[in-house]
């Protein structure tokens, strides 16, 4: 029997499986999380059905962000949602497995996800479809239609529904609104935004006098070269979107590539300089040794500083929040 074959034969039977278990209900025990789906409205396969948030009726009908029809068949315990775990820790809820580069998770989010198991994205590359399935998800959730272009989409919804997002860290704000509708957790959600944005307006209020009219830039180091961070997502969105540091004007109007030539046209007053898990250094080395570097205002006037932590390379409340705690400790002290 060929691997494909194999592949083929377990997704079915897997289907056939959780249509069963669907129908004659689930054993709590063996589920990692319970949770309930928190809808006014559920269709179900006779038409439109109304339903309270704390007992909605199933199977349960919906769309997703690019138009897919995602059924689920009774309320999902067991969740894969890689690079949506800080929305779902945000929540309360732990995933089934977690997303992982290949050597470590994200990091910031270990007080809660250290007993859970990781999945290697090596490479940036989706794990395949056998090694989900180990794992025995009911709803899977991915944070963006790339994975409809590349082909991923089509596999992993032979082995449970799946959810696609256009782009989560284009709206965080709406996608934990659906996440927590999807997971039964919207009083859970709309607790989590009001919290994070009180912890925004406090330190946006205690920030101001120091960045009032200031530009900021995050400068990235990795194996492969020096970056900038833009300003539409991850922590170049906290600073500027969030706290109030003005953009750059060389990193709103140009690529995300820094040379040593383009140093001197960078206006920021202050910068903020992130190795990518210490696989930078030399590139680091490179920058921070360099004459252009040290006549440079920001480094003179001490606006330059290393900041630690794969939350500034995330998406997601708790990212968002470490972030800015991490500004306040530098910048306000």
């Amino acid at each position: 029997m060929t691997k494909k074959t194999s592949l083929a034969l377990v997704l079915t039977t897997t289907m056939l499986v959780t249509g069963l278990a669907a129908g004659c209900g689930r054993n709590a025990s063996s589920e990692a999380v319970t949770q309930k789906i928190d809808t006014s409205v559920t269709r179900s396969a006779e038409g439109s059905a109304k339903s309270s948030s704390d007992h909605p009726a199933y199977p349960r009908v919906l769309k997703d962000e690019m138009g897919n029809e995602v059924t689920l068949p009774s309320a999902p315990t067991k969740i894969f949602a890689p690079n949506l775990e800080d929305t779902l820790v945000a929540l309360g809820v732990a995933p089934v497995v977690q997303w992982s580069t290949g050597s470590r998770p994200k990091m910031y989010l270990q007080d809660k996800l250290k007993d859970v198991p990781s999945i290697a994205f090596a490479g940036g590359l989706p794990p395949e479809p056998e090694a989900v399935m180990a794992h025995e998800p009911d709803l899977i959730l991915l944070h963006n239609a790339n994975h409809m272009e590349s082909g991923v989409y089509d596999k992993y919804k032979m082995i449970a529904p799946t959810y696609v997002f256009k782009h989560t860290d284009a709206n965080l704000e709406s996608s934990v609104r659906v996440v927590g509708d999807l997971l039964g957790k919207s009083a859970e959600a709309e607790k989590a935004l009001q919290e994070y944005k009180e912890h925004v307006e406090s330190a946006k209020k205690e920030l101001a006098p120091h960045i009032q009219g200031k530009k900021t830039a995050i400068i990235r180091f990795n194996g492969r070269g020096m970056f900038f961070i833009k300003y539409d997502f991850f922590s170049g969105y906290v600073l500027t979107k969030e706290l109030g540091f003005l953009p750059s004007q060389i990193v709103s109007g140009g690529g995300i590539n820094l040379s040593l030539e383009s140093l001197p046209d960078l206006d920021a007053d202050y910068i903020f300089l992130i190795n990518d898990a210490s696989t930078g250094d030399a590139f680091e080395k490179d920058l921070t040794e360099s004459p252009v570097w040290k006549s440079m205002e920001a480094v003179k006037n001490g606006r330059t500083f290393k900041v630690e932590g794969d939350h500034w390379l995330s998406g997601g409340l708790i990212a968002h929040m470490k972030v800015i705690d991490d500004v306040k400790g530098l910048i306000a002290k």
